[in-house]
């Protein structure tokens, strides 16, 4: 029976790919303020600023390929049950062929309706525009779990974590609530690895390895641990 592994993985595995870190040094995303377009309020002020933001990340993701970091995660299936737990909206694990990701923020490429948010829809291309209805015939909107809203991936990503033999850290600054508190889930007496150009301070965790490097090294050098 393979051992399960689950992976926490931020913006850092992305950033290799190109794929900008949305808040740079400032708190700006993209030159304008988190909550402008991040956040129901912001949606509810301005829907076409909202609506062109995410066009533009798509269009930026359609640009891009999996790096080293996505691939040897998605290689690790070959020995373990690997549970990819992601902050990113990307879809850039699941190109590169992991099978089981949960997504805590959202994905870039869903559309959800206003209206009944159980309606979520595969988008086929990078555009929304005004007018894009769902079946119920109210606007469609990002598939991303905003500031102020619940994040309903968090309880199987617990799950999951709780049943882990190998608990991973990839590429996030600890810094972004509930993802953030996910390693306090994982079993004190499994091994758990972080790895991140910059590793985050985080307390005392039992069992922890520090690797300090970038993702698609950083990764390479894990498995090597784990083999």
């Amino acid at each position: 029976m393979k051992k399960k592994i689950v992976i926490l993985t931020g913006a850092g595995i992305s950033a290799e790919s190109g794929i900008k870190t949305f808040r740079d040094n400032n708190g700006l995303w993209e030159g304008h303020d988190v909550m402008e377009v991040a956040s129901p309020q912001g949606w509810h002020k301005n829907r076409a600023l909202v609506l062109d933001f995410y066009n533009q990340r798509r269009k930026q993701a359609l640009e891009v390929a999996p790096n080293a970091a996505h691939y040897g995660l998605a290689q690790l299936e070959k020995d373990y049950e690997v549970t990819i737990v992601t902050q990113n909206v990307d879809n850039l694990h699941e190109r590169a062929g992991s099978n089981h990701v949960i997504h805590l923020h959202g994905e870039l490429f869903k559309s959800q309706s206003t209206l009944d948010p159980s309606l979520i829809y595969d988008m086929k291309h990078w555009e929304i525009k005004e007018g894009d209805k769902c079946e119920k015939g109210s606007q469609l909107r990002p598939f991303i779990v905003w500031f102020g809203e619940m994040v309903p991936m968090m309880e199987p990503a617990i799950e999951a974590t709780q049943e882990a033999d190998i608990f991973a850290v990839i590429g996030t600054s600890m810094l972004v609530y509930p993802a953030a508190s996910l390693i306090q889930y994982a079993s004190s007496s499994i091994p758990k690895f972080i790895i991140d150009v910059k590793i985050p301070e985080i307390g005392f965790v039992d069992n922890l390895t520090a690797i300090e490097d970038q993702a698609s090294s950083g990764v390479q050098k894990m498995i090597q641990l784990l083999q």
